[in-house]
């Protein structure tokens, strides 16, 4: 089988780095990119990938700006088997229409409804069941933190129940000037917030509830969280769980991570694309068991924690490879994620 044709639309955030990440997969090639900007991120994209419009308002405004255009979304959805829609929230229902006009397979963002596809996907919780599927929806950063962490304490048997409490960041770091909150907290109007349910919509059977506020501050999420656990277990049992995820990863307060600025330095001292930290980063050295209660803290990155599930997703649908492990495996490979930093 050649390599599955991957088109993206919407080239903000996620979208870039799902681009990046397509053009790292030997099972994949990128055959463009959709959008309706010509700002500075189109003009960069123009540099590296074929660029489309998807309107003939954006056609004329990219060829104003100099940038070469090579067609229109028809275009663009002719040439793929699949495509990733990372267009600005409730963007991507109104264009899942298009999609199946098109009679492409398609993912969406976790800011669309569970309805969108009737399937969101989390590659370790359930890979196989979109195995073939028209569409997916990948969810959220932080649904997905979520599912990671939960369903790893599930699989070893030792998960009963889990509260969470959210610290999310107020917007994403490019566009803090915008709509930043500043010396105010904000939390979100209802108990459980959307994350808890949205969990749900991968595994039914998680017994999560989350509350979450809006902080001033645009590196990351910060979750904590109180589980009650099967039975009464020790701390390295726990830490045991956490490691059947791959996409988790353990840091500690001694070493001077103690805070997400940190964090975000030494995804950047590794080397790591726009410092993007895929993993799951769970403070090892303050997760503290008592008999059969567990209590734990990890960052998110909002940014990039979903940019391995996309991937995977794109091999569930098109069912290049049919075995989870071995695409999460795949995939981890060639976005160098790792369960310890240092």
């Amino acid at each position: 089988m050649g390599k599955i044709k991957i088109a993206v639309n919407g080239f903000g955030v996620i979208g870039k780095r799902v681009a990046e990440a397509i053009s790292l997969q030997d099972d994949m090639e990128l055959v463009g990119i959709g959008d309706v900007a010509s700002d500075w991120r189109i003009k960069a994209a123009a540099n590296t990938y074929e660029v489309f419009a998807n309107t003939e308002e954006g056609r004329a405004a990219m060829i104003k700006q100099g940038i070469k255009v090579a067609g229109d979304l028809n275009d663009l959805l002719d040439a793929a088997a699949v495509v990733v829609d990372c267009a600005p929230k409730k963007f991507g229902a109104q264009n899942a229409e298009k999609y199946r006009k098109a009679g492409v397979k398609f993912i969406v963002q976790g800011g669309e409804k569970h309805e969108t596809t009737g399937h969101s996907f989390s590659a370790e919780s359930n890979y196989e069941s979109a195995l073939g599927r028209e569409s997916t929806r990948v969810v959220s950063c932080n649904t997905t933190s979520i599912v990671r962490s939960l369903g790893a304490l599930k699989r070893a048997g030792l998960l009963k129940k889990a509260r969470g409490t959210l610290l999310r960041r107020a917007t994403d770091p490019w566009e803090s000037h915008k709509n930043g909150i500043m010396n105010t907290l904000v939390p979100e109007p209802e108990i459980p917030s959307h994350q808890g349910p949205d969990a749900r919509s991968v595994d039914p059977d998680l017994d999560v509830v989350t509350a979450a506020v809006k902080v001033p501050e645009t590196l990351s999420h910060l979750h904590y969280w109180t589980v009650q656990l099967n039975k009464p277990v020790t701390k390295e049992e726990v830490l045991a769980a956490f490691s059947g995820s791959t996409r988790t990863a353990f840091i500690n307060m001694s070493d001077e991570l103690s805070a997400n600025n940190a964090v975000k330095e030494l995804m950047l001292d590794l080397g790591r694309p726009h410092g993007d930290m895929y993993e799951v980063a769970i403070w090892e050295d303050m997760l503290k068991v008592e008999d059969d209660e567990l209590y734990y803290a990890y960052l998110v990155d909002n940014q990039s924690i979903v940019i391995p599930e996309v991937i995977d997703a794109i091999r569930a649908l098109t069912g290049i490879e049919s075995d989870p492990e071995k695409s999460i495996d795949k995939t981890n490979r060639s976005l160098g994620m790792k369960q310890r930093f240092v």
